[in-house]
């Protein structure tokens, strides 16, 4: 397996996009921004369209863009309309999916670039790819040590953050532009329609056993870099779907942890 440079780039992308996931989950599950992680995701078939039709040689660039307009969209509509989050979301969600999916079927050869985009494919993953991942990791973890408490605090209670000097929207808008790399880099090895476990599957995970954010986040990257790697070797062990063989493992970690939950808290009971 390690022998395949194809194998190789792609355990890499998991090994740290994993973590990086798992991080970032905490934050989500706490914010409520499962769907979000989502639209996002959907978004990106836009993107792998306009790369496949005007044959970008690095399909993640227009990913990328077209992940980054859409999240911009769900602030702007945010902030200057009535609409709810769910409605704005579901509406970005079902158009985006719409518009990809017209521009792919004018072009021939379009159905497997489809399957792989919807549920990823280790082939895909590049030295960009690559590059923007460890990036990722990188700004995560600066920004876990310059603003974890701020934004453990704001995704707590935004208003009481606001109070004691966190500089809330510009914190969130940070916080939604890493979301939306992480989802858009991770859909090339996970898939558009599994990367959303991917965030929240080991952030659930940690939950079940943790008793202190720093131990959740801890938890989760943990299982998140699990997930990415056990699932690459399962996949390329037994022939499996990627995205699907990562997302078994990440549920393998959650059952485990909701197993384990009683007797761990009887175990802090004691103490």
């Amino acid at each position: 397996m390690l022998a395949e440079p194809f194998m190789q780039r792609a355990l890499l992308a998991a090994a740290l996009l994993g973590p990086v996931c798992g991080l970032l989950g905490v934050f989500v599950t706490a914010r409520r921004m499962a769907f979000f992680s989502d639209t996002v995701a959907h978004a990106s078939l836009t993107g792998v369209a306009v790369a496949f039709l005007f044959s970008f040689a690095e399909p993640a660039l227009p990913m990328i863009g077209v992940s980054l307009l859409v999240a911009g969209l769900m602030i702007w509509l945010r902030e200057h309309t009535r609409l709810l989050n769910d409605t704005i979301m579901a509406l970005l969600l079902s158009g985006s999916v719409a518009v990809g999916t017209v521009l792919l079927s004018r072009a021939q050869g379009y159905r497997g670039e489809l399957q792989r985009a919807l549920f990823g494919d280790v082939l895909a993953v590049g030295p960009l790819e690559l590059a923007l991942a460890a990036g990722l990791l990188g700004l995560v973890g600066l920004a876990g040590r310059w603003r974890l408490n701020a934004l453990a605090l704001a995704s707590a209670h935004e208003e009481l953050a606001a109070v004691s000097g966190v500089r809330v929207r510009w914190l969130n808008y940070g916080f939604v532009l890493l979301l939306t790399l992480a989802v858009t880099v991770s859909v090339r090895l996970v898939g558009i329609l599994l990367v959303g476990a991917l965030l929240v599957i080991p952030a659930a995970a940690a939950r079940n056993v943790a008793r202190s954010l720093r131990q959740e986040l801890l938890l989760a990257g943990a299982f998140g870099l699990l997930a990415g790697v056990a699932g690459i070797a399962a996949s390329w062990t037994w022939e499996l779907p990627c995205g699907p063989a990562i997302v078994l493992v990440c549920l393998a970690c959650f059952g485990l942890t909701l197993a384990a939950a009683p007797a761990v808290d009887r175990l802090r009971g004691r103490r």
